[in-house]
């Protein structure tokens, strides 16, 4: 054990042996070869193999069922547009957030609820963790080497979630963008902290959306992509009106409006315009917002993910899952 981590080969905590056995038992899962190339990291090359994979899934602590997800999302993190080697290397610390959608979240029992972005749920930690073991070692990103980051923060560890579905009243996030709600998905995400939005007061769902108002400024200007995480509380109100996900996303983008001055004043950093009364969103468009339901049913915290670069490097990948 102390082997592994005098090689830097974890994330600082104990791992589990990849023996040939269990490696081999997670290929078996996932239908695939050792030699199957999953990915490459887009700058370096590094060829990033099936095996690969599969030796971090083990040592994570994933079960063999956990493989396909794992898999999959390093596919969607080895895409150009998501601009893994300049996540990974930044000083920003960005974590790789996946949202898991489909069948496979009750299969194999991914958290949605209580405490969705903390411990206490095998599948959300494993398969999380083994994300982060794969870029520290199939890419290379380890801390202090190529990933600088200046605070980083605990979802760099691992960061996997589910939407929950029964109490949502809107198509999740992968159906949204094209699958079935038969297919399984897994979006990913280079996200950074989030900022936790309290409201336990309003029951109107503009006077709840109005609450997210100072988290949106503290996260800048135009952002290409960010994400909401509505709990279960706040959700009631917006069933109840019978709201949509898209009056959701056009009421943020209208109540996350200031002047181009007062961003300026802010120390936001924005392109030369010779009118700076006029109004600038926290997102580009409305469209840019993703809004994900999840969490515990007592509580009304709701949360603001933002992306690395205000999310104008990189991109939400979503893949179907291969079983």
């Amino acid at each position: 054990m102390e082997d592994y981590f005098d090689r830097g080969w974890t994330d600082g905590l104990p791992i589990v042996p990849p023996s040939q056995d269990r490696v081999r038992e997670f290929l078996d899962a996932a239908h695939r070869s050792p030699s199957d190339v999953i990915g490459a990291e887009p700058t370096k090359g590094r060829v990033i193999t099936a095996e690969k994979v599969a030796v971090n899934a083990v040592m994570a602590g994933c079960r063999p069922e956990y493989f396909p997800v794992v898999a999959t999302a390093v596919e969607a993190m080895c895409e150009p547009e998501f601009n893994l080697h300049a996540i990974t290397a930044s000083t920003m610390g960005a974590a790789v957030l996946m949202v898991v959608g489909g069948p496979v979240v009750s299969e194999i029992g991914i958290n949605s609820g209580v405490s969705v972005f903390g411990p206490g749920h095998r599948a959300n930690a494993t398969i999380g963790r083994a994300i982060r073991l794969v870029i520290i070692n199939a890419t290379g990103s380890s801390s202090g080497e190529i990933d600088k980051a200046t605070l980083g923060h605990p979802g760099k560890y691992t960061w996997c979630m589910a939407e929950d579905t029964n109490v949502s009243p809107w198509e999740p996030l992968h159906v949204e963008r094209g699958l079935s709600e038969n297919e399984s998905a897994v979006t990913i995400f280079a996200a950074l902290s989030g900022i936790q939005v309290a409201n336990h007061e309003s029951e109107s769902p503009r006077d709840i959306l109005s609450s997210f108002r100072d988290g949106m400024f503290a996260i800048g200007a135009r952002h290409g992509e960010l994400n909401i995480v509505l709990c279960p509380e706040h959700i009631g109100h917006f069933r109840a009106a019978g709201w949509t996900k898209n009056q959701v996303k056009q009421t943020l983008f209208e109540l996350a409006q200031r002047t181009e001055a007062e961003w300026r004043a802010e120390g936001q950093v924005l392109p030369e315009s010779d009118d700076s009364s006029q109004m600038i969103s926290t997102a580009s468009k409305p469209e840019n917002i993703n809004v994900l339901v999840a969490g515990g049913a007592a509580g009304a915290f709701s949360s603001i993910i933002p992306l690395w670069t205000a999310g104008n490097g990189t991109r939400s990948v979503t893949k179907r899952i291969k079983f």
